[in-house]
């Protein structure tokens, strides 16, 4: 009897981990512009939410490595695989209707941060390295 209530216990995990999953895939997708938003009605591609939801999920995957059944696995490996495609095209989108040259500063406004002549290119390649990841190649 204790083992019918452990595999009952375990199913419901496991159901969980997929709604868990599942709604995260959707808070990413509703940001990608997949589905219109619940408010507008209008569809809004917004990125750096949508990376946010990306790599909640992939960080998901690393810490429950070893930990997951195959159907949750697999679930998790496909729900991420179509998000980051989805990604890469809104994002290649995004630039490609993004104006090529960007507005001349007015006087009074400040100049955007260049670095500083005495910055190496190291340094410079470096700090854009920062806080990026690509889902591309």
């Amino acid at each position: 009897m204790a083992e019918v209530q452990t595999s009952t216990q375990s199913g419901e995990m496991s159901q969980r981990f997929i709604e868990f999953v599942m709604m995260q895939a959707q808070q990413a997708s509703l940001f990608l512009g997949r589905i219109p938003s619940p408010h507008s009605g209008k569809t809004e591609v917004l990125l750096e939410p949508a990376k946010l939801f990306i790599d909640h999920l992939e960080m998901i995957r690393e810490k429950t490595r070893g930990n997951l059944t195959n159907e949750e696995k697999e679930i998790l490996n496909s729900v991420l695989s179509d998000l980051e495609m989805a990604y890469v095209q809104a994002a290649e989108a995004a630039s490609s209707s993004a104006p090529t040259k960007p507005p001349a500063a007015s006087p009074e406004e400040p100049a955007a941060a260049t670095p500083s002549p005495e910055a190496t290119s190291e340094e410079v390649s470096e700090s854009k390295k920062k806080f990026s990841k690509s889902y591309g190649a």
